[in-house]
C-alpha cells in the first residue's frame, strides 16, 4: 500500500497554496494599457519664410482664411487607413493632437503669405474686413494600404469668394499623394505632411493667380451677388 508521508502531504499543500496566492496577487495588479502616440501637421509652420518672397503691391487684395471643415469620417483625431475600398478603419495607440482641419489653418496662412500676393492674410475669427475669403474643406486624409509601398492621400477642396457680392470667383480640388516610408503611423504621418504640404502650395499659388486676376488697377472685376 503506497501512502504519502505527512511531510510530503504538507509541502504539497505549502506549494499548492502559494500558486493560488501567487495567481491571486497577478489578477489584482493593475494591467499595463498602452498609451497613444500623438502626431502633428506642422511641416509648413516649421519652414521658414522663402528669403526672396515678393513684396504685394499696394492694390493687392486682403485675404481672410476661414476656420477649414472635413467631411464626415474626418473631422477627429483619429488617424485613419484604408485596406478596402468605402471602409475607413483607425489606428487604435496612434492619433493626431488636433483634428486635421484644425490644425490646417495656420498651415493655409503662411502657403499663402509666402506669395506675396496679399496685402493681408487672417484668419478667422477676426474683426477685419477683407476682400477675398477662402473657404476650404478636407475632404480625405487616409493612409492607404491598397499599393506597395503604402501611401497617404490628402485631397482638399477649396473655394475663393468675392467677399463683397459672395460670389465664387474660383474653385478647385487639390489631390495629393505620398509614398510611405514605411507602413506605420509613423510612416504614414511622414507622408501626409509631405502630401499636405504639396497640396497647400499648389492652393497658394492658386490663391495668388486669382487674386492678380481678379484684381486690377486696385478694384475688383465687377461681378454680379449672390442673395
Amino acid at each position: 500500500m503506497n501512502t504519502s508521508s505527512p511531510a510530503r502531504l504538507g509541502r504539497l499543500c505549502a506549494a499548492g497554496l502559494a500558486l493560488t496566492l501567487a495567481g491571486g496577487c497577478d489578477a489584482l495588479r493593475p494591467t499595463t494599457t498602452l498609451q497613444p502616440s500623438f502626431y502633428t501637421l506642422d511641416r509648413a509652420r516649421d519652414a521658414a519664410p522663402p528669403a526672396n518672397r515678393p513684396t504685394a503691391p499696394a492694390a493687392a487684395p486682403t485675404l481672410i482664411i476661414n476656420a477649414p471643415h472635413a467631411a464626415a469620417g474626418f473631422d477627429s483625431q483619429r488617424i485613419i487607413y484604408v485596406r478596402e475600398a468605402h471602409k475607413l478603419e483607425y489606428f487604435v495607440h496612434s492619433k493626431w493632437v488636433d483634428p486635421p482641419a484644425r490644425m490646417l489653418a495656420p498651415l493655409l496662412a503662411a502657403a499663402v503669405e509666402n506669395t506675396g500676393a496679399f496685402r493681408a492674410v487672417v484668419l478667422t475669427p477676426s474683426a477685419a474686413a477683407g476682400d477675398l475669403r477662402l473657404d476650404t474643406e478636407v475632404v480625405r486624409l487616409q493612409h492607404e494600404f491598397q499599393t506597395r509601398p503604402s501611401r497617404v492621400r490628402f485631397t482638399l477642396r477649396a473655394y475663393i469668394v468675392d467677399n463683397t457680392t459672395r460670389r465664387v470667383l474660383a474653385w478647385r480640388e487639390f489631390d495629393e499623394t505620398a509614398a510611405a516610408a514605411s507602413d506605420d503611423p509613423y510612416g504614414g504621418v511622414i507622408a501626409a505632411n509631405r502630401a499636405v504640404q504639396a497640396a497647400l502650395d499648389n492652393l497658394a499659388a492658386y490663391c495668388a493667380e486669382t487674386a492678380r486676376s481678379s484684381f486690377k488697377a486696385g478694384a475688383p472685376t465687377p461681378a454680379p451677388s449672390i442673395p
